[in-house]
């Protein structure tokens, strides 16, 4: 008989957004009349910028004519696209890259969770507490994490972020095989100096490990001395893979298209010693198991490049963190403790009273009709506090911040 892969029973039953999901709708159920404000799964609300647009259009007519119809395009993604990602998010930040170390995928989340497979299954791993889920939860079907007991993994070294260190996680005192690493960071809206990323890399180089750097977020830094690419690092293409997507930066959730950068010195070993570089593995895993970004949303990533896409895509992203000002500075009126919102579209809010987090949940949305995300569904040190998200409209997020005021004083 066919046998479950029976990782999967050890995962909690639901992920942490669909929990979010099921409770939200069991109040609207409850409640049809309740305007609901969602500041908390981290959906752009803005449309796609004219430039991009117009660049859709112009391939869906390509579609439409056999001289210029595509079909199954380089799993790898389109060498136009690939040479306009190294020419406009690297080279002006001195980072040289080879066209052939960008694998365009469809967004980040896909190629974070599956990247997992191009190293052993009893691979070591440590991650920052609190983390973006989908990098353990994917460990944890192929059978890497261990089994689940009081909030932890028995075979994951977890980083705690929190306020005692200013939500810097300290370096292992050991070594570990892989390191998870996100900045700015999912949930704390936090960032790394460019001292502290050099110490990830040097420790990397130091004990062979490999660092999965997931630079989602990186276009809302404002401090021009925070680091956008793991790659600003001297030494880092031997020891990282980096992660991109235009979920965010302009407001593909729905067209789907992202980047992964796999350096060619990038190397791991064998277990007779052979040292293999990552690259053609990383190429051969795409092509057996990913067709392609569409041609639609290529062109689409394409337009974001030229003059007029880089203006369009400034000014929302300006608008979306202008949005993370006004939540910031109104919850810290309100007394809350605030974190993040500065150089990332993230708030990390810490609930009054040490209130646990799904409590706190509960108490926004009966109490203020508002959405957040409990800080425990990203791991242990998230308990006490929630993430807001300034992806949404103007109008709701000073809506938002009004209700939690009356709440507040009631």
């Amino acid at each position: 008989m066919a046998l479950i892969n029976e990782h999967f029973l050890k995962l909690q039953k639901n992920y942490l957004f669909a929990d979010i999901a099921k409770k939200v709708n069991a109040f609207k159920a409850t409640h049809p009349k309740a305007d609901v404000i969602s500041l908390g799964i981290g959906d752009v609300t803005q449309p796609l910028c004219p430039a991009v647009i117009e660049a859709m259009h112009k391939a869906v007519d390509d579609m439409a004519h056999k001289d210029t119809f595509h079909g199954y395009g380089p799993e790898q993604g389109y060498l136009w696209l690939r040479e306009a990602i190294v020419k406009n998010d690297f080279l002006p930040r001195g980072v040289h890259l080879d066209p052939d170390e960008i694998f365009v995928n469809d967004g980040a989340k896909s190629d974070t969770g599956n990247i997992g497979e191009l190293v052993r299954w009893d691979n070591s791993m440590a991650v920052t507490d609190p983390i973006y889920p989908v990098y353990v939860d994917s460990n944890v079907m192929n059978g890497r994490s261990g089994y689940f007991e009081n909030g932890h993994w028995s075979n994951v070294t977890y980083m705690p972020c929190t306020e005692d260190n200013n939500f810097v996680p300290v370096i292992p005192d050991h070594r570990v095989d892989m390191i998870y690493l996100c900045y700015p960071n999912n949930p704390t809206g936090m960032v790394i100096t460019r001292e502290e990323l050099r110490k990830w890399v040097n420790y990397a180089i130091h004990n062979d490990s490999i660092i999965f750097y997931d630079a989602a977020y990186e276009a809302f830094i404002r401090d021009e001395n925070i680091p956008h690419s793991i790659y600003e690092i001297r030494g880092a293409r031997k020891v990282a893979i980096e992660f991109h997507s235009y979920s965010k930066t302009a407001g593909f959730t729905g067209v789907r298209c992202g980047y992964t950068v796999v350096p060619k010195e990038l190397t791991a070993a064998t277990m007779d010693g052979n040292r293999l570089p990552l690259n053609p593995f990383w190429l051969r895993r795409q092509s057996t198991k990913f067709n392609g970004t569409s041609y639609i949303s290529q062109r689409a990533a394409e337009a974001i490049y030229t003059p007029e896409g880089k203006r369009q895509t400034q000014a929302t992203i300006n608008y979306y963190m202008e949005n993370a000002r006004i939540m910031h500075e109104a919850l810290s009126q309100l007394g809350f403790k605030v974190y993040g919102g500065t150089d990332a579209p993230y708030l990390w809010v810490k609930t009054p009273g040490n209130t646990p987090s799904w409590q706190f949940f509960e108490e926004l949305l009966y109490g203020a009709q508002i959405v957040c995300t409990p800080g425990v569904g990203f791991g242990p040190s998230g308990e006490g506090f929630v993430r807001l998200t300034s992806f949404g409209d103007r109008a709701n997020c000073i809506e938002a911040m009004e209700r939690i005021r009356k709440w507040m004083n009631k």
